[in-house]
């Protein structure tokens, strides 16, 4: 399994940005996927997770009402759009597979990853 992010880039505040993960693999359809960022000097932390069929979602307190998770499992694609980005959202964000079949918060759930697309929001 290949997981590759994209999407990243320079924004002001306030401005958006959609990030999409491409899958390989034919069973990309089956398992629940998240989003995970790592500022500079900071812990990996969890941004937004989705079920397989994209009908359940959940999202960290810090992006909840300004990002959006969703996925085309057609395309093997997931996606994170990022609305009213603040400087604090700058990072480096990771897609990642989860292991299980619940709304995983916690990177330790999660199998495989992509390679990171930076995100830099400037003020």
């Amino acid at each position: 399994v290949q997981l590759q992010a994209s999407g990243g880039g320079l924004v002001q505040a306030g401005g958006s940005l959609r990030l999409s993960c491409a899958a390989s693999g034919r069973t990309f359809s089956t398992y629940f996927m998240g989003w995970f960022r790592q500022a500079p000097g900071k812990e990996r932390e969890f941004v937004a997770t989705i079920s397989w069929s994209g009908g359940t979602t959940s999202y960290a307190d810090s992006v909840k009402g300004r990002f959006t998770i969703s996925r085309d499992n057609a395309k093997n694609t997931f996606f994170l759009q990022m609305n009213s980005l603040k400087p604090e959202d700058t990072a480096v964000y990771y897609c990642a597979r989860s292991l299980g079949s619940g709304l995983s918060r916690t990177p330790y759930d999660y199998d495989y990853w992509g390679q990171g697309t930076k995100v830099t929001v400037s003020s």
